[in-house]
């Protein structure tokens, strides 16, 4: 049977995004959005969603899915409240940043049928600043969106497929891995650039203060390198605990290489570290 109602929980950027998005691609069910009556406001008013619920229990009544679109650690508990709540063929999905602790709860909660039941997902998209306020229809579009599915060797449900469908609909482009492969990839590809740049601007904060020099000499270089730094900490402290060894591991050998490099400013070595990071960057980048 084909998807007529969907829940959003956490109507922000993504969920907002996620909202818009389907209205764009055509999709002609209805949309329930769940999250702080300030914000639904707003996203009814942007058109993301056609119903507005506060209450997480009236919100998910009657929706073949539900998308939970917050930070990781509130996924997990909403994960619990919402699963005991919808009924058996109802597919929860989600657009958490780890995946590995959200498979182990949804396997604690609903055992044989995590896999039927629930299907996570990681878009690979975003801004620095967060809220509904900026929420865009494009924000998927051409961008990966990770699926991490509890049980790899066994096929998708109808639900599943249709919900598959609407996301290639709206413009992203599906790849599938195990939950943890994706926290391992993505602790490199996607943490430690956020730590870098948090870490880079606090140096800059540290060592210059206010001093407007620097941001009117630093130039692009400098705006791009500190850009994600405005990320919001409510989201990014969630991922710091539930992919922290991974992140660790990827500091550190971080660290090894920053010091590798402090130590070869007069050497040899410089120009060969010049040379393996411009062959591995891709043009553009």
């Amino acid at each position: 049977m084909p998807i007529h109602q969907i829940t959003i929980v956490g109507t922000g950027l993504i969920g907002g995004s996620l909202g818009l998005a389907l209205r764009e691609a055509g999709f002609d069910g209805h949309i329930v959005g769940c999250d702080k009556r300030a914000v639904l406001e707003i996203a009814e008013v942007r058109g993301a969603i056609d119903r507005a619920e506060a209450d997480i229990e009236r919100a998910i009544v009657g929706s073949d899915v539900i998308v939970l679109a917050t930070p990781v650690g509130c996924i997990l508990s909403q994960l619990e409240a919402a699963a005991p709540l919808s009924g058996p063929d109802t597919l929860i999905a989600d657009t958490g940043s780890t995946k590995k602790q959200l498979v182990e709860r949804v396997r604690m909660i609903l055992g044989d049928k995590a896999a039927e039941r629930v299907l996570p997902g990681h878009p690979m998209a975003g801004k620095e600043i967060g809220g509904i306020e900026n929420a865009d229809a494009n924000l998927f579009r051409d961008a990966v969106w990770l699926v991490t599915p509890i049980d790899a060797g066994r096929p998708y449900t109808l639900h599943q497929q249709e919900y598959l469908d609407l996301l290639k609909a709206i413009g992203a482009r599906l790849m599938a891995m195990d939950a943890e492969r994706h926290d391992r990839l993505c602790a490199w590809i996607s943490h430690l650039p956020q730590m870098i740049a948090t870490a880079l601007a606090c140096s800059l904060r540290d060592k210059f203060g206010d001093d407007e020099a620097v941001i009117h000499i630093g130039g692009r270089a400098l705006r791009e390198m500190t850009r994600i730094a405005h990320s919001p900490y409510s989201m990014w402290r969630d991922i710091a605990m539930t992919n922290t060894e991974n992140i660790e591991e990827a500091l550190l050998r971080f660290e090894q290489q920053l010091a590798h490099l402090r130590e070869s400013l007069r050497g040899p070595d410089l120009r060969e570290m010049f040379e393996a990071a411009a062959e591995w960057t891709t043009p553009g980048n």
